[in-house]
């Protein structure tokens, strides 16, 4: 399998993992298998709770918003991602993160808005950075490790003020680069855990670690711990991109982002073809504010400029 296939998988899992999520958020535990029992019949991609069928959710559109600066602006241009963000939230989109919301729209400049929010409000550990973090990872995955690590921190602190945020964006960029690589990135968290930060790497290992399961964790499963540690339990405990997504999913509570970052881990891990084709057929992600609406052939082109 190749490194543009992993890549795509990355992607594109993740979307999958969030437009399949969306109409189950905030439901019980055991919903998704409920209605689809059995594997592989179809029908899974059926939309609700006011989202259309195969929809991708915010944290699609936040990627693919990151990864068009990424492209257009050939590099890490925190000002215009930001900027696009802001002409997103303005949109009104159909979903956005309360503390998103916030700090896109509370008239600070860029490298202040996150700042000033967690200064006031003392919390901002939410998953809304690691959500939107697959099409960076692929970006940067070519880069090594420091640099895509350093990455994922200053994108995710564009949005939220919390370190924790930070950590579990780089830790997810470099379990996706290692997978892209073609390397088994659960085997490596010893050492990745050994460059988070030491503030937050005791809270990060347990949740990683190989005996962690997301009944255990002490926080709604829409903090940025026990999101990143129910999406790498999900591919633990599985063998398959949908047994993974499932596993997700099933878990109830934010599941479209609970299974976007299962997807993005997934799909790095299996490739592009693990991807049921019932699943990524229906797929659309609409970006309010740029009056477009990408699909399957736009996500690929758009993968294929990232990683070129």
């Amino acid at each position: 399998m190749d490194w543009e296939e992993r890549a795509v998988g990355t992607v594109v899992g993740s979307a999958v993992g969030d437009a399949l999520g969306g109409p189950f958020e905030f439901g019980p535990a055991g919903a998704f298998s409920a209605r689809f029992p059995v594997p592989g019949i179809g029908g899974e991609m059926c939309g609700g709770g006011g989202w259309d069928p195969g929809e991708a959710t915010d944290d699609t559109q936040m990627a693919v918003l990151v990864a068009e600066s990424l492209v257009e602006r050939g590099g890490l241009d925190l000002p215009d991602i930001f900027d696009r963000f802001q002409r997103w939230a303005a949109s009104e989109p159909k979903d956005i993160g309360l503390q998103t919301e916030d700090v896109l729209t509370n008239g600070m400049p860029w490298d202040l808005a996150a700042a000033l929010h967690f200064q006031v409000n003392l919390r901002a550990a939410g998953n809304g950075s690691l959500m939107r973090a697959s099409t960076s990872a692929v970006h940067f995955a070519r880069r090594g490790r420091q640099a895509t690590m350093d990455a994922a921190r200053r994108i995710a602190a564009l949005t939220h003020g919390d370190r924790a945020a930070w950590e579990g964006t780089a830790v997810f960029h470099e379990l996706v680069r290692l997978a892209l690589h073609g390397a088994d990135p659960l085997a490596a968290l010893p050492e990745i855990l050994d460059l988070v930060h030491p503030e937050h790497r005791d809270r990060y290992a347990v949740m990683l670690a190989p005996g962690w399961r997301p009944d255990q964790a002490t926080e709604f499963n829409g903090a940025v711990w026990p999101c990143l540690g129910s999406a790498v339990w999900a591919l633990r405990t599985t063998g398959t991109f949908e047994e993974a997504v499932r596993a997700a999913i099933d878990l109830g509570g934010d599941t479209d982002t609970v299974a976007a970052v299962t997807g993005g881990l997934a799909g790095a891990c299996y490739g592009r073809d693990a991807i049921p084709p019932g699943w990524t057929g229906p797929l659309h992600v609409p970006l309010p504010g740029f009056g477009r609406v990408l699909r399957l052939p736009d996500l690929l082109d758009l993968v294929h400029r990232l990683v070129r």
